[in-house]
């Protein structure tokens, strides 16, 4: 069986298990939830939690998923781009197109594959065998920096950080049109869309999402933005500029269907950005990616489009 451990926000009080947990998990639907929940396989403190179960904030939820008996996970020599690394961590800059762990239709060629044949045995085991070392996750598409957990002491002052917002990661994209402001803060609820459960939506009465803006340069028709998450929801800034008439160009699900550059495959962000405290030292440490070299293309188009 493999096992995920989940801290519930404290901005999380209220809500029900099963769809909070849905939320959390890739790949696993509220119907899915449910059906763990029957079989007594999410529990807190020792004890199966109902199907009605209402989140308090704070408290440890244990997750006890079947084991996925069909593959075996492989190490893959697969090339990183480490930016920092030692004994509790690592941080690599995920190129774009790369999933980040395995999941139904991606047993191979993932981050995890990668940092399995690097890092060998020396990766958190908390999130289960198919998910090692990973405290947070980036889209498919989207490139940029990860922090990766080395052992489960690292994991858990990591994924403490992300959940009390301490821990800064900053975002570059390129957007459709020109925002109004040239800084600002998006204050939109999000929660997983009410018909398309691969999407997620501004929706009230979802889990409180704040992005905040700042607006590099203006093109014609387009604009340089940088982004600062004071939360971490699943597709946050892609579904926040969606819903403010800016979507990001190349976005497969929240962009424009037909745009100059709705076929440059995927979404043009870019984790750029990355401040945490090293989890056995309490040192600040800062790191940064530089922008991909489709990101700079897609610059130096509209430089010359100006």
């Amino acid at each position: 069986m493999n096992e995920i451990v989940l801290t519930v926000p404290a901005d999380c009080a209220g809500l029900r298990v099963d769809s909070w947990l849905a939320d959390q998990i890739d790949g696993l639907t509220r119907s899915a939830v449910q059906n763990l929940l029957t079989e007594q396989a999410v529990c807190c403190g020792g004890k199966p939690l109902k199907k009605n179960y209402k989140l308090t904030g704070g408290e440890c939820i244990v997750v006890t998923l079947p084991e996925l008996r069909e593959v075996d996970l492989e190490p893959e020599n697969i090339p990183l781009d480490v930016i920092y690394e030692d004994n509790d961590l690592i941080v690599v800059n995920k190129p774009r197109g790369m999933v980040v762990h395995p999941a139904p239709g991606n047993w191979s060629g993932t981050l995890v594959n990668a940092l399995m044949y690097h890092c060998g045995d020396s990766l958190s085991g908390i999130n289960g065998e198919h998910r090692p070392g990973i405290v947070h996750r980036i889209d498919k598409d989207t490139s940029g920096l990860l922090a990766v957990a080395k052992n489960d002491a690292a994991h858990q002052s990591l994924a403490a950080q992300i959940a009390a917002h301490t821990a800064f990661r900053g975002y570059q994209a390129i957007v459709v049109g020109s925002p109004r402001e040239d800084a600002g803060t998006i204050d939109k609820p999000i929660a997983r869309h009410k018909t398309d459960r691969k999407k997620m939506a501004v929706t009230e009465g979802g889990r409180e999402a704040v992005t905040h803006y700042t607006v590099l340069r203006r093109f014609h028709g387009y604009t340089h933005m940088t982004f600062r998450l004071e939360t971490g929801r699943t597709h946050q800034i892609r579904v926040h500029m969606a819903s403010i008439g800016h979507p990001i160009i190349g976005d497969p699900v929240y962009g424009l269907k037909k745009d100059r550059f709705s076929d440059i495959g995927g979404q043009c962000l870019h984790a750029a950005e990355l401040t945490l405290c090293h989890p056995a030292t309490g040192e600040q440490m800062h790191f940064s990616a530089p922008l991909p070299d489709y990101f700079t293309r897609i610059l130096e188009k509209l430089e010359r489009m100006a």
